[in-house]
């Protein structure tokens, strides 16, 4: 039967079975007895980076990232393999599932290399294995005599996450297909003897199964026997979908979590089943995120591939959002509250967007700033604050690598103090001013009077500017005297209180080292009711990340 021509090379290596697709797999491990791989040697430590989010103060509704070291004992270790199903109803989660396939299958191989117990759970599929080694060996394994309550059962949430609100509407499945494509693709299911709405009978055939070692189970009092048969105290979970089977199945997360064991996610070998045309309208990878962030709050730590086999963190090829990081570090402007309410809004279906927030209780310290180093770009509302030497350094870094910045508001005097020294054992950046923003910050008027704004003669054709009329923007804040501006500055805006001479209020620079940056003063938490000012900053960012800016913001 001919395969419709949407389907692609990724589904069919999802099913190759199924369509007698001849297609390379990644090479198995041998065979082998768990004690014949660790006999007379000690197995090295799997050496985690365990990321989860702390909350900044209570009630704050913001979060620090931590990131804990943890070396765990892979004879003590499961990884639990959900879901990871030959088929899907939905034609993008097959496509997906069937990309990540090769990735997971390496982790695995690693992991059991190491000494890990292997449990592979595609739910609703043991007629499959009936006769299977690894099927026998989970139903020879003895009844735990101390079972969890409910174990047995599908969770749908745990004390913990009633603290936060769900970050997605899933309610309607979480489909993201084209309709016409879906329409075809629930025929060939039909046509191929499946059920177009549970196709699956088997796990993929992408992942090997050691039928000398590995477990093979759907049932929650199943697994927990055999984890507590082979003295498991840590568990990972890898497969699909995190915000549905990953988290409630009597296997997954909450489960774990709730019942005491040292469990984490693999974030980057997961799925969402998230259709962006529902809240909060980001896009399918954002969702995934948002799920993510949900977890390391509420549910459990998360760890990325690369921890086990070194390179990068995998990433769907449809991914292509850069990864932007907020930082927020001031008390006069509440951009800790406007500016994650601008993302929020704005930047979901474009951006992959991580927070830094200043410690409550040490102003001179920056909780998470580590993630910069995988940033692609950069926003700044910071307002003298010096920094450790290794915080610090992780932004002149980023600025080395030639990364764009944008600022606002106190992002030009962002790392140095009023005529001050540094603390001992602080360092500041008197130059960031000069050097990165392009301006020449040295006081601002009295506040009160709004702030007029006006376009800089010669900036009319600027993208950053494309659908923001400035007659209509106005600035509650206080005017910034920043001129003049640095060389290669060039003005986007211009502002005037009446008895004052105008100063730009918005303009573009570059760093030394060649990166995009913008900056505008006008960022009072009162300006982010216009949507010109909502506008103008996503623009910017657009523009400073290298992409054509869209042709309209969200509306609230």
């Amino acid at each position: 039967m001919p395969l419709p021509r949407f389907v692609g090379r990724s589904v069919l290596f999802a099913a190759s079975a199924l369509f007698a697709v001849c297609l390379t797999l990644p090479l198995p491990l041998p065979a082998a007895q768990p004690q014949e791989q660790t006999a007379g040697i000690a197995a090295s430590p799997f050496k985690l980076q365990l990321r989860s989010r702390t909350e900044t103060a209570p009630d704050s509704g913001r979060f620090h990232t931590v990131l804990a070291s943890r070396n765990w004992n892979p004879a003590e270790t499961a990884v639990v393999v959900c879901d990871m199903w030959d088929l899907h109803h939905c034609l993008n989660a097959t496509r997906r599932g069937a990309e990540m396939a090769p990735r997971m299958n390496r982790f695995l191989n690693t992991a059991r290399r190491q000494g890990a117990l292997i449990i592979h759970a595609p739910s609703s599929c043991m007629a499959a294995y009936e006769d299977h080694p690894a099927r026998l060996r989970a139903l020879a394994a003895p009844r735990s005599q101390h079972l969890p309550k409910e174990i047995g059962q599908w969770c749908y949430n745990i004390p913990s996450e009633e603290q936060g609100d769900y970050p997605i509407d899933q309610t309607d499945g979480g489909e993201d297909d084209d309709l016409a494509e879906h329409a075809e693709w629930a025929s060939q299911l039909e046509a191929l003897g499946r059920n177009p709405k549970a196709p699956w009978k088997k796990q993929t055939d992408a992942l090997y199964i050691d039928a000398a070692a590995d477990i093979i189970s759907d049932n929650g009092e199943e697994i927990w026997s055999v984890m507590e048969q082979r003295g498991v105290k840590n568990v990972i979970l890898v497969g699909v979908h995190v915000n549905m089977c990953v988290l409630g199945r009597p296997f997954g997360l909450r489960q774990m979590a709730k019942n005491g064991k040292q469990v984490v996610l693999v974030r980057d070998l997961t799925d969402t089943m998230y259709n962006p045309a529902r809240k909060p309208y980001v896009s399918h990878f954002t969702g995934t995120d948002l799920i993510v962030e949900h977890i390391e709050k509420w549910v459990c730590p998360t760890i990325t591939s690369d921890q086990l086999l070194g390179g990068r963190p995998f990433r769907f090829r449809n991914d292509r959002r850069p990864h932007l990081v907020i930082v927020s570090a001031e008390r006069e402007y509440r951009t800790e509250e406007t500016l994650p309410a601008f993302a929020r809004q704005h930047l979901g279906r474009t951006f992959r967007v991580s927070y830094v927030f200043a410690n409550a209780n040490e102003r001179n310290d920056l909780p998470g700033i580590e993630v910069l180093r995988d940033a692609d770009l950069a926003l700044i509302s910071v307002r003298r604050r010096v920094l450790p030497p290794e915080q610090m350094q992780v932004i002149r870094d980023f600025v080395a690598a030639g990364k764009p910045i944008v600022g606002v508001r106190t992002a030009n005097h962002a790392f140095s103090l009023r005529k001050q020294e540094p603390p001992a054992g602080y360092q500041d950046w008197t130059q960031w001013d000069h050097e990165i923003i392009g301006g020449n910050y040295s006081n601002h008027y009295g506040s009160g009077p709004a702030v007029r704004v006006s376009m800089a003669p010669g900036a009319e054709q600027h993208v950053i500017l494309r659908g923001v009329d400035a007659a209509k923007l106005v600035s509650h804040g206080s005017l910034y005297v920043v001129h003049p501006l640095v060389a290669g500055a060039t003005p986007l805006l211009m502002g005037a209180v009446e008895g004052h001479p105008a100063e730009p209020v918005a303009w573009t620079h570059h760093t030394p080292t060649g990166g995009r940056v913008f900056y505008m003063s006008i960022a009072h938490a009162d300006d982010f009711a216009q949507e010109g000012i909502n506008r103008l900053l996503s623009n910017a960012l657009h523009w400073a990340a290298g992409i054509t800016p869209p042709n309209a913001v969200a509306k609230k």
